[in-house]
């Protein structure tokens, strides 16, 4: 573990030698790299320096016990090193979790897209509930959460909503939401009483930067149409809502949620661009086994990876086995334990593929 940590003290200094260079900070795409790196090792630095901290601590008592000739003082140092003893383990699977090669999508914003699936109005009422409780998950987060486009639901809801979310390590939590959630519950249009399971996709799209994806004017054909949703006396009568073709994939985004259309051309160009990002990570993935195999693979859209079920008042994660008997709370938007459960057992299996077995 000292040696690990004295690499990563020479990668530090050197990072932070380069981060004040002139030539990183005029170019933003490594600036941003370079302090990235920076934030993640100063962490790393910080409890590293807590465990060579209580290995000198052990020493120091040893040698106390060792000499032996004050007794108070023998007693304390017993104490102290039991103490030190205990938490020596526990830094160090945190400094192995610390050195787990980081995803650099982690640290990105992303683009979060949830449609209605099986089940007509229960599961537009259903991706309505879904939408409330990332919002709600989000603001604890202290994130910030705007609506790109949305399609509403004839009972409520939505048959389909696009939203981003901006803050720290965003898509280092969200990315595990990719996938089908079902519920199983009595649906308000339901009048005998009857439990119905309906469905809702979710997909979290890490946002692009501009120098993460190069979009040709040529190659993208712009529509305007009038909006059809809720927008008061401008709606059916302005061009305001665009709709952005990428001929090259055939790639479509659009967007209707503004009076401008400039803003709504924006906010489409934001989607498309990250659309496109996402389907290069695909790529990626799929030529990457391990990765493959994660439990955050974006291949397969149609796993079920999590059901909702309202007479039991559970929540179950298929993924890695986790029932959870708090179905009123996650669906509030508590769902910071899942999320935690299913980081800890990606880590644990890139631990495994690292000879790091804890």
């Amino acid at each position: 573990m000292l040696d690990k940590l004295r690499i990563i003290k020479q990668r530090f200094d050197e990072v932070s030698d380069l981060i004040i260079q002139p030539d990183i900070i005029s170019d933003q795409k490594r600036y941003i790299k370079i302090n990235k790196e920076y934030k993640d090792l100063s962490a790393v630095m910080k409890v590293g320096d807590e465990y060579i901290s209580l290995l000198n601590n052990i020493e120091e008592a040893k040698e106390i016990i060792a000499d032996g000739t004050d007794e108070e003082m023998t007693e304390m140092a017993k104490m102290e090193l039991e103490e030190a003893t205990s938490r020596l383990p526990k830094l160090e699977d945190q400094i192995k979790f610390m050195l787990i090669p980081k995803d650099p999508e982690d640290s990105k914003n992303v683009i979060v897209e949830i449609r209605a699936g099986t089940g007509g109005d229960e599961a537009s009422i259903f991706a309505g509930d879904l939408y409330r409780m990332y919002t709600k998950y989000c603001s604890d987060k202290g994130w910030k959460t705007e609506i790109e486009d949305l399609s509403e639901g004839t009972s409520g809801g939505f048959k389909e909503i696009i939203f981003s979310v901006t803050g720290t390590d965003v898509y280092g939590d969200m990315k595990f939401e990719s996938g089908v959630h079902r519920v199983q519950r009595v649906p308000q249009t339901e009048t005998q009483g009857r439990v119905h399971t309906s469905a809702a996709t979710v997909m979290v799209l890490p946002e692009a930067e501009e120098f993460d994806v190069e979009l040709k004017p040529s190659d993208i054909r712009v529509d305007y149409f009038c909006s059809s949703g809720p927008g008061g006396q401008s709606v059916n009568t302005t061009y305001s809502a665009v709709r952005l073709t990428h001929i090259p994939s055939g790639l479509v985004a659009q967007c209707q949620d503004q009076k401008s259309q400039h803003k709504n051309k924006d906010k489409a160009m934001k989607v498309l661009r990250s659309r496109l990002y996402e389907q290069e990570l695909e790529k990626k993935l799929a030529a990457d086994s391990a990765k493959r195999n994660s439990l955050v693979a974006s291949g397969d859209r149609s796993a079920k990876i999590r059901t909702y079920n309202y007479p039991q008042g559970r929540v179950t994660e298929h993924r890695i086995g986790l029932t959870l008997y708090d179905l009123s709370n996650v669906i509030n938007g508590d769902i910071h334990k899942i999320i935690d459960e299913l980081k800890l057992a990606e880590n644990t299996a890139k631990l495994k593929e690292l000879g790091e077995v804890l």
